[in-house]
């Protein structure tokens, strides 16, 4: 489920497990790049942070696009003293992750996905020309979650599909709904530094709330389905190629 064959992307990665010896997973034939797209700060490092830090640590380049900089996120603060504090917050996971950010420049709550947006996105995409792609899940109650998704699968179309692309969940059975996952990455060996990443978001109070109610549920749930301790789960597009995702650690 989580090999390429080569046929579909001109030998770009090899199967990820040996059939022979699930002990020695293949590694990809080249450096990957991968582009984690989220709509706020704090969302590709809750979504899929785990992942990014399998990534980085595998030698791979992450670079995590914030579609807004969490302007509308801090009650009693302006947009530009929110988006100052919620970037600074950003900035310093990303370091944690060894990811590189970069950004969308729209606005938080205030999401538009229209011609000069697609384009937008389009010419990022192009930039980073990534081999893999996560972003939202489209079924989700925020509207900029979904605004963040459908500019990437749009990007990704116009790109011929030529990346895997992947949905990650945020708060399941909450804003994300419906998600069925068809791929999991073993998150265990990274955990702690997964919860540092998100844990400096602190005027989210990520800490003392949204994560005990949310995230560790999912992180834990997510490893009982993929038989490890923790996980992060993921939708491959139907259509999509298949890119290499960090195995289990066994």
């Amino acid at each position: 489920m989580l090999g390429l064959s080569a046929a579909a992307a001109g030998a770009a990665f090899s199967r990820p497990l040996d059939a022979m010896n699930p002990e020695k997973p293949e590694l990809p034939e080249k450096k990957l790049k991968i582009l984690v797209a989220g709509a706020h700060p704090d969302d590709p490092e809750t979504g899929c942070g785990g992942t990014i830090l399998r990534y980085t640590q595998a030698g791979h380049d992450v670079t995590a696009f914030y579609l807004t900089r969490g302007e509308a996120g801090i009650p009693g603060k302006t947009h530009e003293e929110a988006a100052k504090i919620r970037t600074a917050e950003l900035r310093e996971a990303c370091k944690i992750m060894k990811a590189k950010p970069v950004f969308g420049g729209q606005i938080d709550g205030d999401t538009v996905v229209d011609r000069s947006q697609y384009e937008l996105v389009l010419a990022m995409i192009k930039n980073e020309n990534p081999d893999i792609i996560f972003t939202h899940w489209p079924v989700d109650t925020h509207r900029d979650h979904r605004a963040c998704s459908i500019l990437i699968y749009d990007a990704w179309l116009a790109q011929g599909m030529k990346a895997a692309l992947y949905y990650f969940e945020v708060d399941a059975g909450g804003q994300t709904q419906t998600f069925h996952p068809t791929d999991y990455c073993d998150i265990t060996p990274v955990i702690q530094k997964k919860h540092e990443a998100c844990f400096v978001h602190k005027s989210q109070k990520i800490k003392e709330e949204t994560y005990p109610e949310f995230h560790t549920k999912m992180e834990r749930f997510r490893g009982l389905e993929y038989g490890c301790d923790y996980a992060e789960a993921f939708v491959r597009h139907s259509r999509s190629i298949e890119g290499w995702i960090p195995p289990k650690m066994i």
